[in-house]
């Protein structure tokens, strides 16, 4: 009588066993056998696909660089052409990417690159290539922004990126959730803040007269100089003080 489930291929069952397990001990800590034993597969089978724990490692890496990927895509695809939505799109895939176990060990590629510090290691080029993605994915993203520094505002929203993961690793020996649940509030900010003052906003006032023709921001520091600058502006004297002061210097 055959299964209504399928089961997974050899290949398949080996990856999910290393991404478990991997996930759950770390790389070094994890030793075939146990692979192995999870995957319900021979020696000669793992070697026959991987041709070892190396490869091993380094097609779990890839596999989930894949579906990473393809869970912020999913993200963006929701947001529409909002730039300052899609630009903190990254924090809804984190929320909503699907590990195999919960984690205290944060980021599978910032653990993994504790352990592989081999630049020759098969998996040191997934290490990098998620590095790239996030890199230079949020740049962009950051860009159409319109941030006065689309690179600053990308390396905060990086930073973030990693302390959500780092939050949650923490929250994971506590049992309770903590800095991980205000990661996107402050990534808002981070947008709000690095906008280009220069760019014209709803709720900037003109300036008459201004060297360039633009706005400023009612409390910006600009607005606040120019302010300041017209109260130090000597007041006109009355016109009768104004005749009188004329005649004196025409004696």
């Amino acid at each position: 009588m055959t299964s209504g489930t399928a089961r997974p291929e050899a290949r398949e069952r080996l990856l999910a066993a290393a991404e478990e397990l991997f996930t759950e001990h770390g790389i070094a800590a994890t030793g075939v056998d146990a692979v192995l034993r999870r995957a319900q597969v021979a020696p000669a089978t793992l070697y026959a696909h991987f041709g070892g724990k190396d490869h091993l490692v380094a097609a779990y890496l890839e596999r989930r660089h894949a579906r990473w990927r393809a869970a912020w895509d999913d993200a963006l695809a929701r947001c529409g052409d909002d730039p300052d939505t899609r630009v903190l799109a990254v924090f809804d895939a984190l929320d909503a990417f699907p590990g195999p176990t919960p984690t205290r060990r944060g980021c599978a590629f910032l653990a993994a690159a504790v352990e592989v510090t081999d630049p020759g290691h098969p998996a040191h080029a997934w290490l990098v290539a998620d590095t790239h993605l996030l890199r230079e994915r949020l740049h962009d993203l950051a860009a159409a922004t319109g941030a006065a520094d689309p690179a600053a505002l990308a390396a905060e929203l990086l930073l973030l990126y990693d302390g959500a993961l780092a939050a949650r690793a923490r929250d994971g020996v506590t049992g309770t959730a903590g800095a991980a649940a205000d990661v996107r509030g402050l990534a808002a900010a981070a947008v709000a803040r690095h906008r280009d003052p220069h760019r014209t906003t709803a709720g900037a006032a003109p300036l008459p007269g201004s060297p360039d023709g633009g706005t400023r921001e009612a409390g910006s520091p600009e607005s606040t100089r120019e302010a300041g600058a017209r109260d130090r502006t000597p007041a006109a004297p009355p016109r009768d003080e104004a005749r009188q002061a004329g005649s004196r210097g025409a004696s």
